[in-house]
């Protein structure tokens, strides 16, 4: 590995298997460190392309989304790092993929728990081809004020602390990411910071070791000094120790290795990670910081005087001249997000839609204010949902197993009606549910099981005014307006529709109040004296019968029921049940297999 510094302020990446904090992370570590370019070149998400809005500062981008690694590497040619954070069952393969492309430089592996045997076929692949692994269990790297991957340093506000966004002259490596995040504040505190640091993961196996990148750090002339974090557990630290008796490392290095409490316990612990596990007294915590103070690094007696150790290796480099601390920047202030801004209640903003009918924040949707827990433990009907999506309250059981009924009884009229004709026409026309479905409902109107809302605001004003039946009937003639709700094309006096029979008596028995009907009833019964055929049909049925179960219920005010038959609450009541008959129709024409539906000519009346 050695050679020197892997990334820049040009370096480029893709991003496998999106996840949106890690990326938008990145970028606002771009334009904390004032970089021209956002460092995430691609998203690849298998399967999957187009694009991914984020941003980069103030300016909202749209990152590209490739369905494969390779179509990715061909689209962007100078991004050299890939970013894994596919899961430990997929992270193998999807890394030789990227290690394969000849455009990959760089591959950081984030899952913990890659299969040993995967991982060793990695770093054998990556050393023969001279590519480098960080990871697997990584948070990734980062060079301040240059490139990070991923979540690496945490939170801005914490990458601000540590002086992040712009570079200073201490190379760091950790087997722990978490540590990392620790390490760069205090390293901040007694240093002018960090120039590069990197978590090489705490599998049993990393893809790179501490010493890789130590002597790499040691060729990379803004680095004046190395800081190593190592844990019990492996013997990764014993090639950093023979690397500094070989004299392959010429700066000073502080290092500790944390675990020294191992030897309070009576049996074997497991630290965390995979790789932070005992086998043995040189794999002790003791014996690793004993080999290291004796190969030259500057050790200290605890963790605790960690910190001064790295305080007082900088200051007598910056005492020697060999360090000329770096000048502080302001970083420029990265905007906060719109949502991120109104939980902390700095600003305030206008919403673009109100709701009161159902939420689905929280644990569980709730329709009205009813949880969906409750409303199966209490085994609500749909009649009780409807009630609760449409009038916002829990109504009665007569009047939610009226609406059932009003349901079943409309669910369908048959092939011939000019609903179902439509959607069996598309649906043989080889188009889909939807379309189908669509077809039929754009059918309904004043013409064709449209009438009940109108039905009802007809009955509901001539009946709140005390007109009789002749003055309602004579007075809609006179202005040239069917009655709505009366007349039939087959039903007559000899002929009655059974589905009004049943409504009528379910409201008799049931219902506190039938005025509204009554009064219906009447003005059929003086429709019938000018023509056989004009009776009440099953939209004037129900919609006079709402408006006595509005009415009667009590819980509806006067001007609530004048607000429902007005929006068309009623005619909803038509076409949520006719959906059912008309999504029948349309699996019975697949089922069947139907050709495409032609008119025959000799139904047609050809004229000039």
């Amino acid at each position: 590995m050695a050679t020197g510094q892997i990334f820049s302020r040009t370096t480029q990446s893709l991003f496998y298997n999106y996840k949106q904090l890690p990326v938008q992370r990145m970028l606002d570590f771009d334009f904390l460190s004032g970089r021209e370019t956002p460092s995430v070149a691609g998203i690849i998400n298998p399967g999957s392309e187009g694009f991914q809005k984020l941003f980069f500062g103030q300016e909202e981008i749209a990152i590209p989304v490739h369905s494969s690694i390779e179509a990715a590497c061909r689209a962007h040619p100078t991004a050299d790092v890939f970013i894994n954070f596919a899961s430990f069952r997929s992270a193998a393969a999807s890394t030789m993929t990227a290690l394969q492309q000849p455009t990959i430089r760089v591959v950081a592996i984030i899952a913990e728990g890659v299969p040993e045997l995967d991982t060793k076929q990695l770093i054998a692949y990556a050393k023969t081809n001279n590519k480098v692994i960080i990871g697997p269990a990584t948070v990734g790297g980062i060079q301040a004020g240059a490139f990070k991957i991923g979540d690496t340093a945490g939170t801005i506000d914490n990458i601000i602390h540590s002086k992040l966004y712009r570079p200073g002259s201490v190379g760091f490596v950790s087997k722990s990411g978490g540590m990392s995040n620790e390490l760069y504040n205090t390293i901040a505190r007694v240093t002018d910071g960090i120039y590069e640091g990197i978590a090489i993961g705490g599998d049993v196996f990393p893809g790179s070791t501490l010493s890789d990148h130590v002597i790499r750090f040691n060729n990379i002339p803004q680095v004046k000094m190395m800081v190593v974090l190592g844990e019990l557990g492996g013997r990764d630290e014993y090639s950093l120790v023979e690397a500094l008796k070989e004299g392959k490392i010429h700066k000073p290095v502080v290092a500790w290795v944390s675990g020294t409490c191992a030897r309070l316990f009576k049996s074997e612990v497991q630290f965390g990670h995979a790789g932070a596990k005992s086998g043995g007294e040189m794999e002790s915590a003791q014996a690793k910081n004993q080999a290291l103070k004796e190969a030259g690094a500057v050790v200290p007696t605890s963790y605790e005087a960690f910190e001064a150790a790295i305080k007082e290796t900088f200051e007598q480099l910056v005492e020697e001249g060999k360090i000329s601390p770096v000048p502080e920047v302001t970083p420029p202030a990265i905007p906060e997000d719109l949502s991120t801004a109104i939980k902390s209640g700095k600003v305030r903003a206008p919403t673009h839609i109100i709701s009161t009918i159902s939420d689905d924040r929280g644990d569980e949707p709730c329709y009205a204010g009813v949880p969906m827990s409750t409303i199966i433990e209490r085994g609500f009907s749909v009649g009780d949902v409807i009630s609760l999506l449409w009038f916002k309250r829990s109504l009665p059981r007569y009047c939610t197993q009226f609406i059932e009924i009003c349901v079943m009884l409309c669910a369908d009229h048959g092939p011939c009606v000019s609903g179902a004709h439509n959607t069996i026409v598309t649906a043989r026309a080889g188009k889909d549910l939807v379309s189908s479905l669509v077809s039929g409902l754009l059918t309904i109107g004043p013409r064709f099981g449209g009438a009940i809302d109108d039905a009802a605001r007809y009955f509901k004003d001539a009946y709140d005014r005390g007109l009789t039946p002749y003055e309602f009937v004579e007075g809609m003639k006179k202005k040239g307006i069917r009655v709505p709700g009366i007349g039939h094309r087959i039903k007559s006096r000899d002929n009655r529709d059974n589905r009004v029979k049943l409504l009528q008596q379910y409201a008799h028995t049931h219902f506190p109040s039938v005025k509204y009907m009554e009064y219906a009833v009447e003005v059929e019964n003086y429709t019938l004296s000018k023509a056989n055929n004009l009776v009440l049909n099953v939209d004037g049925a129900i919609g006079s019968l709402f408006l006595d179960l509005l009415s009667g219920s009590g819980m509806f005010t006067k001007q609530e029921i004048d607000e429902i038959v007005e929006i068309g609450y009623l005619n909803g009541l038509f076409v949520l049940a006719r959906s059912i008959g008309l999504i029948g129709h349309t699996f019975d024409q697949k089922r069947l297999k139907q050709p495409l539906y032609r008119h025959p000519w000799e139904d047609v009346l050809y004229t000039k």
